[in-house]
């Protein structure tokens, strides 16, 4: 497979995982607005922080409320990371190698585009609608993408981008959340409460599962030990890095004989890591630096992926 090609299909995948993943978080946010006071951007200012955007952020909108973080998160032009550049993009890539993708695939990315860029009924839709619609189109675009493309190359890149996508987005909206709603000692139990730990898990699109698998009342530990270590939920940490290791064995092909090289290293540290560690040891030696960690380790796996496969080597020319 061409490095353009493998490095066209795993950008398609992340920049609609962001997609998703954002405007799953805003209609989150919409919903839980309705409990705070009017104006408010408690429920608002952590997607910022969560989207690695908040500088960028307060030098467009130096007095943003709430309506700036959704006009900055899903509409801007100047945003790169806005629901419709990530779209935008992805479709770019996809034009690029229209002959390696699906008919179904690209057709339905281009549906999303053409409707995010010069569809006005759309935007006048009520914002939860505008997210929901969103949100559903891009998992449309996962479903026809594991219906209809062959498991080769193609879709073992495209499952790469999308889950690595996927645990830095748990990842960052877990810190960024976790401490933020961690109630004083009169609010615990509280309804309050509770609607916030709930908001967290719908904004990962875990909470059913949670309720399914934690017979439990819902508090700080069960939430971050769920969504960082459980082995089944697929957007759980510990789950997207096995898929990670998993689609890197398959990718590399053959093992080859000798010590191995920092990509392998550094895949299977890393999974082991999460794989065989509990919930307490990671509170007491501070969850945010644990996840700051992670983050460090989920982008050199970026960096590293990159370097082996998207970055043609230069030609050697004779002297």
């Amino acid at each position: 497979m061409l490095s353009r090609v493998a490095d066209s299909l795993y950008w398609i995948n992340r920049y609609v995982e962001r997609a998703e993943n954002i405007s799953r978080f805003v209609e989150v946010s919409e919903a839980m607005a309705l409990d705070c006071p009017p104006g408010s951007a408690e429920p608002w200012l952590p997607l910022i922080d969560a989207s690695g955007d908040r500088e960028l952020f307060d030098r467009l909108y130096p007095d943003g409320g709430p309506e700036q973080v959704v006009e900055f998160l899903v509409r801007a032009e100047a945003n790169p990371n806005s629901v419709v550049n990530c779209i935008a993009i992805a479709r770019e890539n996809a034009r690029q190698i229209r002959e390696v993708i699906t008919t179904e695939m690209w057709e339905q990315l281009n549906d999303i585009y053409w409707t995010l860029l010069d569809n006005e009924g759309f935007w006048r839709q009520p914002p939860q609608e505008q997210l929901r619609d969103i949100r559903r189109a891009c998992q449309l675009f996962y479903g026809i993408t594991d219906a209809t493309l062959s498991r080769d190359l193609s879709w073992q890149f495209s499952r790469l981008g999308r889950v690595l996508e996927r645990a830095e987005k748990t990842t960052r909206i877990l810190d960024v959340k976790y401490f933020l709603l961690l109630p004083s000692p009169d609010e615990v139990g509280g309804v309050l409460d509770e609607l916030q730990w709930i908001s967290l898990l719908r904004s990962a699109g875990a909470y059913q599962m949670f309720r399914q698998s934690r017979q439990q009342a819902i508090e700080p530990k069960a939430v971050a030990s769920f969504l960082l270590l459980d082995p089944i939920f697929p957007r759980s940490v510990r789950y997207c890095l096995e898929r990670i290791h998993e689609t890197l064995r398959i990718v590399r092909g053959q093992a080859v004989p000798g010590a191995p090289d920092d990509l392998e290293c550094l895949s299977g540290l890393t999974l082991a890591r999460w794989s065989y560690t509990r919930i307490d040891e990671l509170i007491a030696g501070g969850l945010h630096e644990s996840i700051d960690d992670l983050q460090s380790d989920l982008n050199r796996l970026h960096d590293l992926i990159e370097q082996r496969y998207f970055i043609a080597e230069p030609a050697c020319v004779p002297a």
